[in-house]
């Protein structure tokens, strides 16, 4: 199949150029379909890195740019947004989605390869296919080298100029016991410590690499959520070191730093229980001291966990893995991509970015107090019921019991009060706030998009803002009944692995939860015929599935092993003469 053309708004990382597929006719282009709000997307970012190193001769990478949220579809929220994640490759900006629909793109992310002759050669949903990537793009260096169709050399991308300043993208700040402010430098990849007028620098903590170094000398990747912790723990500081995945120690006297908790590999199946070195965290975005031990928003698969320091295990304390918004009993909730914790010191607030949802824990039990959906958000106070958020990244619980959210798509903070059960907005035009502290009586928020903490003074604007929704198109399915399917290919060289039973699992729910009369919850199989409610019109079909694989030569004896999870959120609107079968891609499929 011809790749479509790509179509968009504009280009970034090109130095102004336009790019063309034609115009890449000789490469090897592998299309990354992404959004920055999705964490899913990040990871893929990050395995992406050393396969662009090790083929820079011949692989070109496009990120296109396909927007959840609005904010995310503002040409300078997605500029700063690229330079945030270090893309080194270029973007395509596509607000309307034109290049996503062209290519049937279903889910954040999807990755398609095509070849030196602009063909489409292999496509692949979701994170973990780095290992199958990188052996079809050898065996296509192999078959167009020999054709005389590969052109090696210097890709399109251009870097932007750099930029100086204190702070480069700033997460989560803490006031420390000795009355200063330690933030988290992500893009700088550093944690700061500053005076209380949030400016004045009295030391920076880490080398400005990437890296995971302990000690005095420490290196971080995008650190974010932090938390004082008691200092009979040997550290003063727990901070929850993002692209790691792991928990970091520091010691506010010495400066040194010391891995708590974490592996290093990044969680996709398995224990998730056990002693903290063990096991493997996912994207830990913030951190909170609660119930003598801390909290951890574990943005990477949707579940809080927590570390007990006095015995140094790790254990699941919230949600499912499954993306969504249910309530009910800890073990049982869904949560979406939380960013954001603060404890008022019974409840544990937090904030779900991807359903722009405000929430709390207690008693083992989840209760939404503003939230509406995956696909549901804006700006709107009021009643809490009806009030809207999009994407918050921080949530703090203030003394005189109200929740302050820094509700970082709306470049807005927001102020909830549970007696009156009202959401008012406090301060608007701050640059993507992704958390808030309360210093001598005053709200400081760090500004994240504009690399500073601000001192704000509380300014009560209501907004009376309407209910947006997600731009992607809705995919029309049957009234009556619909077979959903999720197309799997193992990777080359593998094989589904049945050694000890069932190597595929599927999980099937909907919003609202009465859409699917018949077959949501688990099965074995990837394919569930379900009974849909006639008399709704639309919602969203959410689909989490995973399928385990191994090498299929049976000269090894100790196979190298992998599972390949994808989850889904799809709209859909219900019609009689909609059709009855719905295929999803997950791992990867050739189209060649």
């Amino acid at each position: 199949m011809r790749a479509p053309e790509l179509v968009g708004r504009a280009w970034l990382n090109t130095g102004g150029e336009q790019i063309t597929l034609k115009g890449l006719r000789g490469k090897i282009v592998l299309l990354d379909f992404w959004t920055f709000c999705c964490i899913n997307c990040l990871h893929v970012l990050d395995e992406l890195r050393p396969l662009e190193a090790e083929h820079e001769d011949v692989l070109v990478t496009i990120g296109v740019h396909s927007p959840k949220f609005v904010h995310e579809a503002d040409p300078e929220a997605l500029k700063a947004a690229v330079e945030r994640y270090e893309v080194h490759h270029p973007v395509l900006d596509d607000p309307e989605l034109t290049t996503w629909q062209n290519y049937a793109v279903k889910a954040w992310p999807t990755l398609v390869l095509i070849d030196p002759e602009g063909y489409i050669v292999h496509v692949a949903a979701g994170e973990g296919h780095v290992e199958a990537l990188d052996t079809i793009i050898k065996e296509l260096i192999e078959e167009h080298e020999e054709k005389g169709t590969l052109h090696k050399g210097q890709g399109p991308y251009v870097p932007p100029p750099p930029r100086d300043t204190t702070l480069r993208f700033p997460a989560k700040a803490i006031l420390t016991p000795s009355n200063t402010l330690l933030v988290s430098d992500s893009a700088h990849h550093s944690l700061v410590e500053l005076e209380l007028d949030g400016e004045t620098v009295r030391r920076r903590i880490g080398t400005g690499e990437r890296g995971d170094q302990d000690g005095l000398k420490p290196t971080f990747s995008e650190p974010a959520g932090l938390t004082l912790v008691p200092e009979t723990l040997g550290y003063h500081v727990v901070v929850a070191d993002t692209v790691n995945h792991l928990l970091r120690g520091l010691n506010l006297d010495t400066g040194e730093v010391t891995t708590i908790a974490g592996t290093g590999e990044q969680w996709r199946d398995g224990e998730t229980d056990g002693p903290a070195d063990k096991i493997a965290l996912t994207s830990p975005w913030d951190v909170a001291w609660w119930n003598n031990g801390i909290a951890i928003a574990m943005a990477g698969n949707h579940t809080l966990g927590f570390f007990d320091p006095r015995t140094n295990q790790i254990t699941r304390l919230a949600g499912t893995t499954v993306e969504g918004i249910n309530d009910g009993p800890a073990d049982q909730a869904s949560f979406a991509q939380t960013s954001g914790l603060s404890t008022d010191g019974t409840r544990l607030w937090m904030v779900d970015s991807e359903t722009s949802a405000l929430r709390w824990l207690e008693n083992d039990e989840v209760r939404t107090v503003v939230g509406k959906g995956l696909f549901a958000f804006g700006h709107k106070d009021g009643d809490a019921e009806e009030a809207l958020f999009q994407h918050p990244l921080g949530v703090t619980a203030l003394p005189d019991g109200t929740v302050v959210v820094a509700d970082t798509y709306n470049n807005a903070i927001r102020q909830y009060d549970p007696k009156t059960n009202e959401v008012t907005t406090i301060a608007t035009d701050i640059a993507e706030p992704s958390d808030v502290v309360l210093v001598d009586g005053h709200l400081t928020v760090v500004a994240s998009a504009a690399h500073r903490l601000e001192r704000l003074a509380k300014n009560i604007v209501k907004i009376d803002g309407t209910e947006h929704a997600v731009k992607r198109p809705a995919t029309e399915i049957n009234n009556e009944e619909l077979e959903l399917t999720v197309v799997f290919t193992p990777p080359a060289g593998t094989k589904l692995d049945d050694r000890y039973g069932p190597s595929t699992r599927l999980e099937i729910t909907s919003s609202p939860e009465n859409l699917i009369i018949e077959g949501a919850g688990v099965s074995t199989g990837l394919s569930r015929r379900l009974k849909i409610n006639r008399n709704i019109t639309g919602g969203v079909l959410h689909v989490v599935a995973q399928a385990a694989s191994c090498s299929d030569d049976p000269a090894i004896e100790h196979p190298v092993c992998r599972l390949t999870r994808q989850d889904w959120g799809v709209p859909v609107r219900v019609t009689d003469t909609g059709p009855n079968r719905l295929p999803l891609l997950m791992g990867g499929m050739d189209e060649g």
